[in-house]
């Protein structure tokens, strides 16, 4: 769900470098602690400063460098240890791994294969409606479980069915070829050799192209899919936390219910421009070529029987299966009816009358705590008590252990203490107060120019580190300006997941490009367009149904914080 790229060997010139960016850093905390005078405000901002070099240089983990304010804070008499421990552990990581042991068990079971192969037979293996089909699905996919994994899933089948494409198309080729040959009673060799030659080029040329847009559009619909759900990508629940923690009279403002009602007609529209994009670059707008007009030709068939055979290979759904599927269901139900709004949800009515005693992390931990319940096969009477498999339920901790990225919790943790840390020494305040001649630019100015510093910034570094770095200070300018501090939070989350143009910049992009038939410049071009494209519709977004949700015409009285704690 994070945007981190792999880690790489370092050269000894690189690890020189780290080890003496290391030191200077501690030698530099070293005086601020024991020398001259020095503000809170400036310790806190040098703990920031030295935070964003190693998440930006990831000379050391990004989970390590999460981690420095239980270290930087106390040291510098910002917060006492036992209060910046406390932000590591709040109601949003409970959500967010809650949302990531569903995520666990729809992967275990296979369930989001079933799902995307039956997507995939009900489009059917027309180019255009091929690419829609592998990217709906993918966006899909990825508002529940990771980006990396609904890419790692999709990209396999799509490279197999565009094979099975290409190699019965040649076949078909030469099948008429030599159909024609015998009609015109040709014997020449050589003129029918250079045709299937000239044949073999374009036709490879074609499904180069085909294949590079298919591996684009399964990438970025990954990164797109995430933006739609609160629990889909790291940086939307880092926005609650942060929402939370520095605005706690909010009233809720962010749920999965709001957030979803926002952030999908958003994720619809990106994921049809992007489409459309991808279209024009690599498959071009011939419509009846590409969506074929109803014809039914012997390659479509063929290819179609390849998702046909994957799809028989996973068998009737098992119980297990049908468990994961009513639970995931539930947990969903349960989110959007929590309190949705226009009515008081169920928990409203039972449980929140004076307080929110129940949240969508309560749901999540709620509803998960049952793979740890339920059985993965149907219970009964026969069989061996002895056997374990007929008592195994649906997750057991030795898989969670495995899959479950706990070093996401942690930079999640790091995000809310950085947050908390600026908050109490007041280097919120004096930011804010720095911020004030800003005033003077629309809003929607500054809402577009600073999508397009996360965009850019987000392209050479974690989007979860991007969002934890760049929130604490847009709530600060939102308050210093007096605008709603939605108006700008909110399309810079969304615009931390917009990393297109590199691939190193998230782990869907870097798979995509380790398959070998993407050149980088061409994930630049169609990635920078890509990132205009998105800023623009995440600001169309937030001027008009954004703005009727969350009033954000308005400077709300919870924003308005004068005083330091």
């Amino acid at each position: 769900m994070t945007n981190e790229g792999a880690s790489h060997a370092d050269t000894p010139l690189l690890f020189i470098w780290k080890r003496q960016l290391r030191s200077r850093a501690l030698n530099e905390c070293v005086k601020l602690n024991s020398g001259g005078v020095c503000s809170q405000e400036a310790k806190c901002g040098f703990a920031i400063i030295l935070m964003a070099l190693y998440w930006c240089t990831e000379c050391i983990p990004l989970a390590m460098t999460a981690l420095l304010p239980v270290v930087l804070f106390p040291m510098l008499g910002i917060m006492e240890a036992s209060e910046v421990c406390v932000q590591y552990l709040k109601d949003s990581n409970m959500l967010f791994f809650g949302g990531l042991l569903v995520a666990i068990a729809v992967e275990h079971w296979n369930l989001h294969k079933r799902i995307a192969l039956q997507v995939l037979l009900i489009v059917g293996v027309k180019p255009s409606l091929l690419m829609i089909g592998f990217m709906s699905t993918t966006a899909f996919l990825s508002m529940w479980i990771s980006n990396t994994a609904s890419t790692a899933m999709m990209l396999p089948i799509a490279n197999a069915v565009l094979q099975q494409l290409c190699d019965t198309e040649a076949r078909a080729e030469e099948r008429e070829m030599g159909l024609r040959a015998a009609k015109d009673g040709q014997d020449n060799e050589t003129f029918e050799m250079n045709e299937k030659k000239e044949g073999s080029i374009t036709k490879e040329q074609k499904y180069e192209k085909l294949s590079k847009g298919m591996s684009l559009s399964v990438c970025y619909s990954a990164s797109i899919g995430g933006t739609a759900t609160l629990t889909g990508t790291t940086p939307n629940v880092i926005l609650k936390g942060q929402i939370d923690e520095l605005f706690p009279g909010n009233g809720g403002i962010i749920n999965f219910a709001s957030w979803f009602g926002f952030a999908f007609p958003n994720m619809v529209l990106m994921l049809a421009l992007s489409w459309l994009w991808l279209q024009f670059l690599y498959l071009g707008f011939n419509l009846k070529k590409s969506f074929g007009c109803g014809t039914k030709k012997e390659t479509d068939q063929e290819a179609f029987q390849v998702i046909k055979d994957e799809y028989k290979k996973l068998g009737r759904m098992t119980f297990a299966e049908a468990c994961v599927l009513t639970i995931f269901t539930l947990l969903v139900l349960l989110w959007f009816t929590r309190e949705p709004g226009f009515i008081p949800g169920w928990a409203t009515v039972l449980f929140n009358k004076d307080k929110e005693f129940v949240t969508d992390g309560t749901v999540a931990i709620l509803m998960s705590s049952l793979f740890f319940c339920i059985p993965s096969k149907f219970p009964t009477c026969r069989g061996s008590a002895d056997d374990d498999d007929d008592f195994s339920t649906l997750l057991n901790w030795d898989i969670v252990h495995e899959k479950m990225p706990w070093n996401i919790l942690l930079l999640l943790g790091g995000g809310f203490a950085l947050a908390h840390g600026s908050e109490v020494s007041g280097l919120s305040i004096w930011l804010g107060e720095c911020l004030i001649p800003l005033q003077s630019i629309p809003p929607f100015a500054i809402s577009i120019l600073l999508c397009l510093l996360v965009a850019m910034f987000t392209e050479c570094s974690s989007n979860t580190a991007t969002t934890t770095l760049f929130l604490p200070i847009l709530a600060s300018m939102a308050i210093a300006i007096q605008i709603h501090p939605m108006y700008v939070m909110l399309p810079c989350t969304i615009a931390a997941s917009l990393a297109f143009m590199l691939p190193v910049a998230t782990p869907p992009n870097a798979i995509a490009f380790s398959y070998g038939n993407l050149k980088v410049i061409d994930m630049a071009k169609a990635g920078f367009v890509l990132n205009f494209v998105g800023v623009l519709i995440i600001n169309l977004a937030v001027n008009t149904w954004g703005a009727a949700m969350f009033d954000l015409n308005t400077f709300p009285s919870w924003a308005n914080i004068t005083k330091t704690p």
